[in-house]
């Protein structure tokens, strides 16, 4: 059977629910994600949601945040959204939903849907996801990476060479920019530092320039260890009005031939429905 596959995105804001066939969203449903229920509520949530699809699927693909080996889910931030080391989140579901499950990291599936059906253009690729937090995903060989732990791509846990402590995503991301605010005097979220600085805010341009020229060293370095043929950036910042063009223009002092190559995520917010299916596909 090649008909459609149950594609589940658990995110620390919402769970997301979709029938998804050959990159094409079906049908979906979301509800907000209870942070505080824990794996068997949100597995019930998501069945319930899936309910009105019975018999439709013979596939479930699931992509949740934090690290993902072998079927077993473990929070690398527990402030995005806290799972117990080492969950069996894949058997739970298979349980569940009594279909197979294929389970993945939410930014590696959709670096896989960005290379199936996005911007990757079925190339090799890195995939840069700058939202609330930071994740990414690769793709060489025309395989998705995972790493001998699940680790593959998550360039915002990566710290860097700075006396700075934490992970880059501390320090570039959503919850970044907020706090950069706050501490500038403005109560604000992300979305409102990119309204001030389209405003022409000094606070606000300031933090989004500090937040760009990051994300730009970062691209730097994916670059130099990878040197993929494209870097494609997603997230609700990282596809921010303006802030792609910020990052081109950091990285322009670059020689030609070490400058990466920057393309905008084409899928939004359905990559990591539509890879994650892919995933479940494979």
């Amino acid at each position: 059977m090649n008909g459609p596959v149950l594609a589940i995105d658990q995110g620390g804001t919402k769970l997301l629910c979709a029938l998804v066939e050959e990159g094409h969203v079906l049908e979906q449903a979301a509800v907000p994600t209870d942070r505080d229920a824990g794996p068997e509520a949100w597995l019930d949530a998501a069945a319930g949601l899936a309910a009105p699809w019975q018999g439709r699927y013979d596939r479930v693909g699931i992509a949740v945040t934090g690290r993902v080996s072998d079927g077993l889910w473990s929070a690398l931030n527990p402030g995005t959204l806290a799972i117990p080391a080492e969950t069996p989140y894949a058997a739970m579901a298979e349980a569940r939903l009594r279909r197979p499950v294929t389970l993945a990291n939410d930014a590696q599936a959709a670096a896989w849907g960005e290379h199936l059906h996005g911007a990757g253009a079925g190339q090799d690729m890195i995939y840069l996801t700058i939202s609330t937090g930071i994740g990414g995903g690769i793709v060489t060989g025309g395989r998705l990476l995972s790493g001998r732990g699940g680790l593959a791509g998550h360039a915002g846990q990566m710290r860097g060479l700075t006396p700075e402590k934490g992970p880059l995503e501390d320090r570039m991301s959503g919850r970044w920019i907020a706090r950069a605010a706050r501490e500038a005097g403005h109560d604000t979220d992300a979305r409102g530092v990119f309204s001030a600085a389209r405003a022409g805010e000094g606070w606000a341009k300031e933090i989004v320039s500090t937040a760009a020229a990051r994300a730009a060293a970062l691209c730097a370095d994916l670059q130099m260890l990878i040197d993929p043929p494209r870097i494609v950036i997603g997230g609700g910042v990282g596809l921010a009005p303006g802030f792609l063009d910020r990052i081109r223009a950091a990285l322009g002092s670059l020689p030609a031939a070490l400058r990466p190559e920057l393309r905008a995520a084409k899928l939004g917010g359905g990559a990591g429905i539509i890879g994650i299916a892919g995933l479940a596909r494979a």
